[in-house]
C-alpha cells in the first residue's frame, strides 16, 4: 500500500466516505493514516455506533471531524446532542458546504431540538442543508446562509411565523423541498432565486400558500386548498394534489411556459378545475387524476366537457393522462356532438386511460375509438382497469369490447 501513487491514493479515498470503513482504512497502512486529514465528507450511519461502549457517539464524531483538515460535507444519521453538535460545527463550520441531519431522536425536548437548530448557524457557507424530523416551534436563531442553494427538511413540526423566519436565512435558496411538514395554515414563500418548489404538508388539506419567485420553474404542492403564484413566467411543470381536502381557489400568471400540468385529489371545485385547464392552454402533458367535484363538501360528478372544444383548446397536447372522472366526463351522451372530418387531434402521441366503472360503456368506447380515430400521431395508448366492480351485470360486456378494442389497435392499445 506504502507504494502506490499518490493520485491513486486520493482517488481510493474519495470513495472512503463511510465513517466506519475511514477508521478501518487508518489502520491499513501508515500512508493511508497520514491521507485521512484529507478527506473531504464522512458519513454516520444510523446504527453505527451500537457496539460501541468506551466512548459517546458525540466523542467519536468530533474526533473524525477534527482529524479532516477541510470537510466539506457531514451526514449524521445516529442520535447526537446539541452540544455535540455544536462542538462538531466550531471546528469544521467554515469549510463546510454541504450538511445532513437526522434529528428526530427526541422530538418532546424542546429545548434540545431549538440547541440544535441554532447550533446549525455556525456553518454560515453552507450550500446545502437537509434536516430529517425537526420540532421548529421555535424559531432557530440562524443569521443568514447567503451561499445556500439547497434546503429540504423532511418531517418538520412548526408554524407559520418560525417557517418564514427560517426561509428568511435562507434568501438565495434556488431549491426548497418541505415534505410532511404539520403546524402551518398559511405559507408564505418569497425568494427571488427559487427554481424548484416541492411542498407537501399533512392535515386536513385547508391551508393556503403564496409563492412569490419569479424565478420559479418546477412547483409541486400537495395539501393546499388556496394556492397564489404570482410569478409563472418561467413555470415549467406543475403539479397540484390535496389528498385530505377540497382545492377551492387557484391563482396564477400567465402560464406561457408550462409544458406539464398535473390535477390530482379527490375533490376539486368545478371552476378551480376550468380554470386551470384554460391557463395551461399551451400544455404538452397533461395527467388529470381528480376523483370528483363540488363547492361544498357533498361530492359531484364532473359535468360534461365536449371532447372537440376541450382538444382544440390543447393543440400542443402529446401526452394526457385520464382517471376516473375526468374520462366519464369526456364519454357523456354530447361530447361527441361536434365531431366533424375536419377534427383532429394534430400532435397527441400517448393516451393513459384509468377505467373504474363499466356505466355509460357504449360512449366510452366511442370515446376510445375518437381519440384513435382523430389522433394521427397517436403511437401507444394503454387502458388500466383499476377496481371494477365484477357484480355489475354489464361488466364482462364492457371488459369484452375492450379487449376487442385492444385486438384491433394491437399496435397501439395494449391493457394494463
Amino acid at each position: 500500500m506504502d507504494f502506490l501513487p499518490d493520485a491513486i491514493v486520493t482517488c481510493i479515498l474519495v470513495y472512503v466516505t463511510n465513517a466506519k470503513d475511514v477508521a478501518s482504512a487508518s489502520c491499513v497502512s501508515k500512508r493511508w493514516k497520514e491521507s485521512i486529514p484529507y478527506l473531504n465528507k464522512l458519513v454516520f450511519h444510523r446504527n453505527i455506533f451500537d457496539d460501541v461502549k468506551r466512548f459517546s457517539p458525540d466523542e467519536i464524531i468530533e474526533q473524525m471531524v477534527s482529524s479532516i483538515n477541510k470537510l466539506e460535507e457531514l451526514v449524521v444519521y445516529c442520535p447526537f446532542s446539541g452540544s455535540g453538535l455544536a462542538s462538531w460545527l466550531s471546528m469544521a463550520g467554515h469549510s463546510l458546504q454541504k450538511l445532513e441531519l437526522k434529528m428526530d431522536d427526541n422530538l418532546i425536548d424542546l429545548n434540545s431540538c431549538s440547541r440544535k437548530l441554532d447550533s446549525i448557524g455556525a456553518a454560515t457557507n453552507l450550500e446545502s442543508l437537509k434536516l430529517w424530523g425537526v420540532n421548529m416551534t421555535r424559531g432557530p436563531k440562524w443569521h443568514t446562509f447567503h451561499k445556500l442553494k439547497n434546503l429540504e427538511i423532511v418531517g418538520a413540526v412548526t408554524d407559520d411565523s418560525n417557517l418564514r423566519a427560517a426561509l428568511g436565512a435562507c434568501p438565495n435558496l434556488s431549491n426548497l423541498l418541505l415534505l410532511g411538514c404539520e403546524g402551518v395554515t398559511d405559507v408564505f414563500i418569497e425568494l427571488p432565486h427559487l427554481e424548484k418548489c416541492k411542498l407537501d404538508f399533512n392535515g386536513l388539506g385547508n391551508c393556503s400558500l403564496t409563492v412569490n419567485s419569479r424565478n420559479l420553474q418546477h412547483l409541486e404542492v400537495q395539501g393546499f386548498s388556496g394556492i397564489r403564484v404570482l410569478e409563472t413566467q418561467f413555470l415549467r411543470d406543475l403539479i397540484i394534489a390535496n389528498t385530505a381536502g377540497r382545492v377551492s381557489a387557484l391563482d396564477f400568471g400567465k402560464l406561457v411556459a408550462l409544458e406539464s400540468l398535473e390535477m390530482r385529489g379527490v375533490q376539486w371545485c368545478w371552476h378551480a378545475i376550468h380554470y386551470m385547464l384554460q391557463l395551461a392552454s399551451e400544455v404538452k402533458h397533461l395527467l388529470m387524476k381528480v376523483e370528483f367535484t363540488g363547492d361544498f363538501d357533498a361530492l359531484q360528478p364532473f359535468p360534461e366537457i365536449d371532447i372537440v372544444d376541450f382538444f382544440n383548446s390543447h393543440p400542443k397536447l402529446t401526452k394526457f393522462e385520464i382517471h376516473g372522472a375526468m374520462f366519464a366526463a369526456l364519454c357523456q351522451r354530447n361530447s361527441l356532438r361536434n365531431v366533424d372530418s375536419r377534427f383532429m387531434i394534430p400532435c397527441l402521441e400517448e393516451v393513459v386511460v384509468t377505467v373504474r366503472s363499466p356505466l355509460n360503456a357504449e360512449q366510452k368506447m366511442s370515446t376510445l375509438e375518437s381519440l384513435i380515430n382523430y389522433g394521427k400521431k397517436l403511437r401507444k395508448m394503454r387502458i388500466r382497469i383499476l377496481q371494477m366492480k365484477s357484480s355489475h351485470s354489464s361488466t364482462d360486456d364492457f371488459f369484452e369490447d375492450i379487449c376487442k378494442f385492444t385486438h384491433s389497435h394491437r399496435r397501439i392499445v395494449s391493457i394494463e
